[in-house]
C-alpha cells in the first residue's frame, strides 16, 4: 500500500500540481505532446503506456498481492537490502525531479512546446546535467525495480530508457533550433546525463 501511496503522491506532485501551478501563473499548458503520428506524438503515447503499466503493477502489489506471481517476479532479487536501496532511490527521484522542475520555473514542459517560447535554463541542477528531470525519472524506475523486481518493472526500465533517450534527442534538436550557439555552448559545458 505504501508504494501505491508513494506513486500517487509522485504523480500528483510532479505532473498535476506542477502543471496547475505553471498554468495558473503563466496561462501556458505544459502538456505539449502532439496527437500527431510524428516521433514526438508517438513518444507521448509511449509515456502514457509506461505510466499505465506502472499503475497496474503498483496497484496489483498494493491491492491484489496474490496476483504478484503473474508479474513474473525475480524471487532471487527479493531482499530487504535491495528494497531499502530501491526506496532510497524512489525518495531521491522525487527530490531531484521536484527541485529540477523548480529550477526550470516557467520553462518547464512535458514535451516540446513550439508555441510558447521559454528561456534556456542552465543553472541549478541544469549546471550538472542537461536532463535532471529525466535522470530523476530513470532513478525512480530503477528504484521501483529494486522494490518490485519482476518482468514488468524491468520492462518499464527498458521502455523508459528507449523513450527518454528518444525524447532527449528530439528536445536537443528543438533547443538547438531555438537557442543556437547558446545551446551549443551549454552542451559543450554540461553533459547529457551527469
Amino acid at each position: 500500500m505504501l508504494l501505491f501511496i508513494y506513486f500517487t503522491v509522485y504523480f500528483l506532485l510532479v505532473f498535476v500540481v506542477r502543471s496547475l501551478l505553471l498554468w495558473k501563473k503563466t496561462g501556458v499548458n505544459p502538456l505539449t505532446f502532439s496527437k500527431s503520428d510524428d516521433a514526438h506524438g508517438f513518444n507521448g503515447k509511449t509515456f502514457k503506456f509506461i505510466s499505465m503499466i506502472e499503475l497496474i503493477v503498483v496497484g496489483i502489489y498494493a491491492f491484489k498481492n496474490d496476483w504478484n506471481q503473474y508479474l513474473l517476479p525475480f524471487w532471487y532479487l527479493e531482499n530487504k537490502i535491495l528494497a531499502i536501496i530501491g526506496w532510497s532511490l524512489l525518495i531521491l527521484s522525487l527530490i531531484v525531479v521536484w527541485i529540477a522542475q523548480t529550477h526550470m520555473a516557467n520553462s518547464w514542459r512535458i514535451g516540446i512546446d513550439k508555441e510558447n517560447r521559454s528561456e534556456l535554463v542552465t543553472s541549478g541542477f541544469f549546471s550538472i546535467s542537461r536532463n535532471p528531470i529525466f535522470l530523476g525519472i530513470m532513478i525512480a524506475n530503477v528504484g521501483l525495480f529494486l522494490v518490485l523486481p519482476n518482468a514488468f518493472t524491468l520492462l518499464i526500465i527498458s521502455l523508459s530508457t528507449l523513450s527518454i533517450n528518444t525524447q532527449i534527442r528530439l528536445e536537443e534538436d528543438f533547443l538547438m533550433s531555438e537557442f543556437g550557439t547558446d545551446y551549443e555552448a551549454y552542451c559543450k559545458k554540461v553533459r547529457r546525463w551527469i
